[in-house]
Parts: C-alpha cells; sequence; structure tokens
C-alpha cells in the first residue's frame, strides 16, 4: 500500500508542471497580441512596447514559463493588470463563497444520489426505479443556469423564502450563510447527483447479483445489510471514482452557478478577469482550479486502498 501511495504522488508532478505550462501558456494562445488588446486601440507603439516589457513577452518563452513557475512555487500568483493587486489577495479574497458552495454541493449530491442509487437498484424495475431514472436524465439534460433561474423565481421571487443573490459568510451565522447557499447548491449539484445516481445504481444493479450477496440474504442478513453493508462497500471503488471525475463538473458550473446568483466567488472573478483581459488573474485562476482538480483525482485514487483490497498490501 505504501509503494502504491507513493507511485501515485510521483506520478501527479509530470502532471501539475504539464498543466502549469498549459496555464502559462493561455497568454499566448489567446487570439491577437496581449500587449495590443491591454494597451487598447488609442495606445501608441511605444505603450504597447512597455507593456509588452512589463510582461515580459519580450523574452523567449522558455525563460519566461521558467521565471513565473519559479514565482508560483513561493506562492507569488503575480499581479492584476487593472487592480495593480496581487493575484494571491484577490483570490483570497474570493475562494470562501466558491469552497463554501463547492463543499456544500458535495455533501448535498453525495447524501441524496447515493441513497438514490442505492434505492433504484433494489427496487429494479418498478416504479422508484424509473423516477430515480428519470431525475437523472432530467439532471444530465438541464443546463446550470436554467436550473439556477427556475429556482431563483420560484423560491426567490415567487415564494420569497430565499435570497435571490448574494451570499453571507458563515462567520454571520449558519442560517443565513445556509440561505445563501442552498439554491445555487441545488442548481450546481444537480447534474451530479444525476451522475453519481446513474453510477450508483448501476454497479448496485452488478454487485447485488453476486454469489455473497445471495449467501448474505441465505444466512438471514438484514436487507439494510445486504444493502448497505455488503453490497455497498463493494460498489464503492466505481462510485469513489466517479466523484472524483465529476468534481470537474463542479468547477466548471461553480462558474455559471455564481454569475446567476450574484455570487462574489472565484467563477464571478474568473468572468470578470475575462472580460478585462486581465491575464494575470485568469492564469492564477485557473492554475488554482486546475491544481484542485489534479489533488482531488490523487486523493480519490488514495482512497481505493481504503475499499480495494487487491492494493492494500
Amino acid at each position: 500500500m505504501f509503494a502504491y501511495i507513493i507511485r501515485r504522488i510521483l506520478a501527479t508532478i509530470p502532471v501539475v508542471l504539464m498543466v502549469a505550462l498549459f496555464v502559462f501558456s493561455l497568454l499566448y494562445i489567446a487570439p491577437g497580441d496581449p500587449a495590443a488588446i491591454i494597451a487598447g486601440d488609442q495606445a501608441t507603439p511605444a505603450d504597447v512596447a512597455r507593456i509588452r516589457a512589463s510582461l515580459g513577452l519580450d523574452r523567449p518563452f522558455l525563460v519566461r514559463f521558467f521565471d513565473w513557475f519559479n514565482h508560483v512555487i513561493h506562492g507569488d500568483l503575480g499581479t492584476s493588470i487593472f487592480t495593480n493587486l496581487p493575484v494571491t489577495h484577490m483570490i483570497a479574497q474570493r475562494i470562501e463563497p466558491t469552497v463554501s458552495l463547492m463543499v456544500l454541493t458535495l455533501i448535498l449530491s453525495i447524501s441524496v444520489a447515493i441513497p438514490m442509487g442505492v434505492i433504484a437498484a433494489w427496487k429494479h424495475g418498478s416504479w422508484i426505479d424509473r423516477l430515480v431514472m428519470l431525475s437523472a436524465v432530467f439532471g444530465f439534460s438541464t443546463p446550470v443556469f436554467v436550473v439556477g433561474y427556475l429556482l431563483a423565481y420560484i423560491f426567490a421571487l415567487w415564494l420569497d423564502w430565499l435570497p435571490v443573490q448574494g451570499f453571507v459568510s458563515i462567520s454571520h451565522g449558519i442560517i443565513p450563510f445556509l440561505r445563501t447557499l442552498i439554491l445555487p447548491s441545488i442548481a450546481l449539484g444537480l447534474i451530479y447527483m444525476a451522475l453519481i445516481a446513474r453510477i450508483t445504481r448501476a454497479t448496485m444493479l452488478d454487485v447485488l447479483s453476486q454469489d455473497y450477496v445471495r449467501t448474505a440474504k441465505a444466512k438471514g442478513v438484514g436487507q439494510r445489510g445486504v444493502l448497505f453493508v455488503h453490497a455497498l462497500k463493494n460498489a464503492a471503488v466505481p462510485i469513489v471514482t466517479v466523484i472524483g471525475i465529476g468534481f470537474a463538473a463542479l468547477i466548471g458550473g461553480a462558474v455559471v452557478t455564481e454569475s446567476v446568483f450574484a455570487i462574489p466567488g472565484l467563477g464571478r472573478l474568473t468572468v470578470d478577469a475575462i472580460l478585462r483581459r486581465d491575464y494575470p488573474v485568469i492564469q492564477g485562476v485557473v492554475l488554482l482550479f486546475s491544481f484542485l482538480y489534479v489533488v482531488i483525482n490523487l486523493c480519490v485514487d488514495l482512497l481505493y486502498t481504503l475499499f480495494d483490497p487487491r492494493i492494500r498490501y
């Protein structure tokens, strides 16, 4: 098990380097001259040349990359072109709403989707199974912004139960905090719930047909014990895998969700930076999201040691 963990950690190093190289290349993949775009239409050639020098665009690509990467590993993501603030400071100001939204969405999705998938497999072919699968199809088919606007109209504008936009920090109380995040979490987590529920159902159907499950039933093990102790434990590996893979959907959906509900998080920061062509901010946020995704997938790989006996020793 220790050797497996070391191999997985070492395997992430080239992935992180490739991600960093891609993020750095965003400045040069974008169409047009970044310096000219930043300078504006009224800029003189001298202004463009000055901006190119400040961005380091007049130096070789690899020299710029390794200089930028050296600053990154020391915690310096650069300075915003428009606000002249450190990118790390801007991210720190916006990270609480995004992390809160994603964590609450993750908890809500897993706590709802896994029992739904288990019940659908247990009641295979019944109206409950069809209802769960219909809900999953709806979750896959409906864009995040459509669900968000629908929830905002019903529960915020029509019923006036929840706020339509904004974010309240948890330091101001758990109830106001949850009130501002419950609608965005449902909108963001719908597709995630659908993905986990479908995988849970399919995996449980396969496990429930195995001989050891029939043996457990023959020994008098109760239905709850068969489902949640024998079957779900052995079906956990693909479920954990899809939870990790689906985390990318949360990262991408957070940008849309924060825009719909006016949450001042990293998603809104990214949209604002793209509209203003603030490349250091774009690079910093994309690098953070990419690194977070790599870490989540590494954690999923390490969780295999708990569920898969073949790599436990």
